[in-house]
C-alpha cells in the first residue's frame, strides 16, 4: 500500500472539487442574495405573521432558504476537507479500512471518505 506522501494528487479529482466549489461558492453567494431579499420584505410587510396571510409564506420561505444555506455550508466544508485529504494523500483511501475506495464512489460522491462497505456504519 503507498504511503499518502507517495501518492500522485490525482488532477482529475482536483478540478473536479474546484469546480463544484465554484459552482456551490457561486450559489451560496445568490441564496444570500436572496436571504437579504426576504429579510427586505419582511420589513416592508406587517410583522404580525400570526395575522397576516402573507406574513408565513415569508417566514416559512425564510426558514426553507436557512436550511438551504446550511446544508450548502456544510457540503462546502466537506469540499474543503477532500481537498485537504487530497493535498495529503488521502483521498480517496477509506477512513475506516485504509483501502482504496471504489473510483466509481468518488464520482458519485467527491467527498466520499469511506468505502462502499463502511459508508452505513
Amino acid at each position: 500500500m503507498p504511503t499518502p506522501s507517495s501518492r500522485p494528487v490525482p488532477t482529475a479529482a482536483a478540478e473536479r472539487l474546484e469546480d463544484e466549489r465554484a459552482r456551490l461558492r457561486t450559489r451560496l453567494e445568490q441564496m444570500d442574495a436572496d436571504m437579504s431579499g426576504l429579510f427586505a420584505a419582511s420589513r416592508d410587510s406587517n410583522a404580525d405573521d400570526e395575522h397576516d396571510p402573507e406574513g408565513q409564506t415569508i417566514a416559512y420561505e425564510r426558514a426553507q432558504l436557512a436550511a438551504l444555506i446550511e446544508q450548502a455550508r456544510a457540503h462546502l466544508a466537506e469540499l474543503d476537507a477532500a481537498a485537504v485529504r487530497l493535498r495529503e494523500g488521502t483521498y480517496g483511501i477509506c477512513e475506516v479500512c485504509h483501502e482504496p475506495i471504489a473510483p466509481g464512489r468518488l464520482e458519485a460522491r467527491p467527498t466520499a471518505t469511506t468505502c462502499v462497505a463502511h459508508a452505513a456504519r
